[in-house]
């Protein structure tokens, strides 16, 4: 099924850094299955306190290499001071990384609220100003249609996003969500606010489900019924079940002004992959180097 809105819209995938060998053939696996499809830029997320920093670094490097995509490098406030913060910003910039997701990020495990650095960021938006002062990154920062946990309503949410993006950011990737309408009444209420900068839904594909559940109830996202029971009857056709849904998110998503799609692949590429195919994106020639350098 090929959509005539699809040619207009761009993609982009986030990765998160290995941890052993196996990781990291997993990762390279991902990153050679979805790269044929041209992404705008890929992600690679980055641990609390810098926990992941050198194996984000080298996943970057080698995406860069062996891929030649644009890679966007995750940071974010936790466990760090601002000169650390931004140092890890300056080699970004070093390594040829102009785009970066500036998040605050989560309480470290064992910690259940955040707490800033006492010479950190004590936030995104004070990050993505300090982002200014070392380079001319573009910049995407985090938006929450069901709202951030740690937000007291939805209008501090918007009023804090809108705080991003005045500080510099350039467009807003939002958390994961199943119902489109929550998407779109969190973009109308943006837009009511002043907020004139993209907002770009992150999409995360059912691999698997009940793994998905525990994972969105730990981010606070919500899991419509209907999914509950379409999972629950879908027995050994999961996948094809999964794609559909995926696909038909997609397209409702994209006939209703969206141009980008961030997916969320947790270093799965074969069922994103297979709903960037049905909604009618095209492969495209990519040389990737068999070694790295």
């Amino acid at each position: 099924m090929t959509h005539e809105h699809t040619q207009t819209t761009s993609l982009s995938f986030e990765f998160f850094p290995p941890h052993n060998a196996q990781a990291t053939a997993r990762l390279w696996r991902s990153v050679e299955r979805l790269a044929p499809l041209g992404p705008k830029y890929v992600s690679v997320t980055y641990g609390a306190g810098g926990s992941t920093r050198e194996r984000t670094m080298s996943a970057i490097k080698t995406i860069q290499e062996r891929a030649r995509l644009n890679v966007a490098g995750h940071l974010t406030v936790v466990g760090a001071s601002r000169d650390e913060t931004l140092e890890v910003a300056r080699t970004y910039a070093r390594n040829g990384v102009r785009r970066i997701v500036a998040l605050r990020g989560d309480a470290p495990k064992g910690q259940e609220f955040f707490t800033p650095h006492p010479e950190g960021f004590k936030n995104a938006a004070e990050l993505v100003a300090g982002l200014q002062e070392v380079g001319d990154f573009d910049i995407s920062v985090a938006a929450y249609p069901e709202k951030h946990p740690d937000s007291p309503s939805m209008k501090a949410d918007i009023d804090n996003l809108k705080r991003k993006i005045d500080a510099g950011a350039s467009s807003a990737i939002t958390q994961f969500f199943f119902d489109n309408e929550d998407f779109y009444r969190f973009r109308d209420a943006a837009a009511a606010a002043g907020i004139t900068a993209p907002i770009i839904p992150g999409i995360l594909p059912v691999e698997n489900f009940t793994r998905m559940v525990n994972f969105a109830n730990r981010c606070h996202a919500s899991v419509p019924d209907w999914m509950h029971q379409a999972f629950g009857n879908a027995g050994e056709d999961a996948d094809t079940l999964a794609t559909a849904i995926c696909a038909e998110q997609c397209d409702d998503l994209q006939a209703n002004g969206v141009d980008h799609l961030h997916f969320y692949t947790l270093n799965n590429p074969d069922l994103v992959y297979n709903v960037c195919r049905a909604l009618g994106f095209e492969t495209v020639g990519v040389g990737i180097a068999n070694e790295v350098a």
